[in-house]
């Protein structure tokens, strides 16, 4: 009888497990090249009828999907029929949606026919308004009340955005936690990210690698290393070299911190944003409601799955590490510390790389999900970060954390129930109100000057 993998090599399965995932997801069809090919079936079905699409799956040839489709008609036998869309490349290619050539089961679809498709149909408003959908997947889900439909897919699409305010709110938290002072540059060190993740990906592209996996990868890691040295470096002068000078005056160098890394950002990247075309997006589809139908995308599980992970990570790291527990006793006692030999400018500026590269992967997550961040894209999201940590108690590394969900949440109820364009009002006053009658957040104390651990 095989024993339980208890050795200590077998740990090593689980960093495995999220990466053979992600090569399993480059299986799926991509959401755009479905569309693409969708919009070529009534063109090629001129004699008309009823189109419902049955299957989409990838084909054998390079870049290529199998579109299985039948035709209903009136007062004749329907046609199951099929088609074979190729594309120029795929992945994140900006030309991956380029067809360039059709098969169908009479055989190969001329050039000049595929050409004449492009130019003067799929991208005409009557090819766009003949898309037959994506077909009737869902008729076998399960039925459910709408408002908790509605609420199911608000919830599932505010899960990215509520992992990666728990991520920034956790930054925030580090270095306040530890030495009492605020950070304010967390926000341009997640656009920086965001650039640095562009870099890498743009990288692999440059010589060919289109596949969305390794890109991903080497962007997430340009963009955790551009923002912890670049956190490190900026808080060492912002906030190591002038602590006896006060809180005001790391306050006020942070808000410079923040402008110059602005600027920066804007003059390497430019102000256009770089966008990258959608990858893993085809919907899952999850319940119904009638014609409402609840679904998720592999990129927003995959988005919300990392960014969850990597805060539950570092919360369990500041309990169990040797640099969390040296990071609580200076937290608790500075002077106790530096006598058990904990020196703590050293151990700031470590803090100041760590939060900056959650902050780093935040903006990663933030171009994985949605596409791309511009240079000034940070501030708000660095802002509502910042309320978040509040919210949760900013001395705190799990009460900030937990604070980031709550502020997805709230965010996710207002647009449920509320006007959306309220929102970020509502959320400020909520501010207000945490700030006045619990100045130590929801997960800290209620006196006016809390402990900040």
């Amino acid at each position: 009888m095989p024993k339980p993998c208890r050795m200590r090599p077998c740990r090593h399965i689980w960093p495995v497990l999220p990466v053979v995932g992600l090569a399993a997801c480059g299986l799926a069809v991509d959401a755009e090249q479905a569309r693409v090919c969708r919009l070529a079936l009534p063109a090629l079905n001129a004699e008309g009828g009823r189109i419902a699409v049955t299957r989409t799956v990838p084909w054998l040839e390079a870049y290529s999907i199998r579109m299985e489709y039948r035709v209903e008609r009136d007062n004749a036998p329907a046609l199951d029929r099929y088609l074979i869309c190729r594309f120029a490349a795929e992945g994140l290619s900006g030309n991956k949606a380029d067809l360039i050539g059709l098969s169908t089961e009479a055989g190969p679809v001329a050039g000049s026919t595929v050409y004449l498709l492009k130019r003067f149909y799929l991208q005409s408003p009557e090819g766009v308004a003949g898309d037959p959908g994506p077909g009737d997947a869902a008729a076998g889900l399960i039925e459910m009340p709408r408002p908790f439909a509605y609420g199911l897919q608000q919830i599932l699409v505010g899960l990215p955005r509520t992992a990666i305010y728990g991520l920034l709110a956790a930054a925030y938290a580090l270095v306040f936690g530890l030495v009492g002072r605020f950070n304010l540059a967390f926000g341009e060190l997640a656009a920086l990210g965001a650039a640095a993740t562009a870099v890498g990906v743009g990288l692999l592209l440059t010589f060919g690698a289109v596949a969305p996996l390794p890109a991903l990868l080497l962007g997430a890691v340009c963009a955790l290393l551009a923002s912890a040295v670049h956190g490190a470096v900026g808080g060492y002068w912002t906030i190591v070299k002038i602590r006896s000078a006060g809180g005001q005056a790391s306050l006020v160098a942070t808000v410079g911190l923040s402008l110059a890394l602005m600027e920066y950002i804007r003059l390497v990247q430019g102000t256009a944003t770089v966008w990258f075309p959608p990858v893993w997006s085809q919907a899952w589809l999850l319940l119904r409601s009638g014609e409402f139908v609840v679904s998720i995308t592999p990129v927003s599980l995959l988005t919300s799955a990392i960014g969850l992970g990597a805060g539950g990570a570092v919360v369990v790291a500041m309990q169990r590490s040797r640099f969390g527990r040296a990071w609580r006793a200076y937290a608790d006692d500075p002077k106790a510390a530096a006598l058990f030999g904990i020196d703590g400018n050293a151990l700031l500026v470590r803090t100041l790389a760590l939060s900056g590269a959650l902050a780093g992967l935040s903006g990663a997550l933030v171009v994985l999900q949605y596409g791309g961040l511009g240079f000034a894209g940070g501030f708000q999201l660095g802002l509502k970060a910042l309320v978040a940590a509040v919210l949760g108690g900013v001395g705190s590394v799990p009460g900030a954390f937990l604070g980031g969900l709550a502020i997805g949440a709230f965010e996710t109820l207002w647009s449920m129930l509320m006007p959306i364009d309220a929102r970020d009002i509502a959320l400020y006053s909520l501010l207000a109100a945490v700030l006045i009658f619990r100045p130590g957040g929801f997960f800290g104390m209620k006196d006016a000057t809390p402990r900040q651990v």
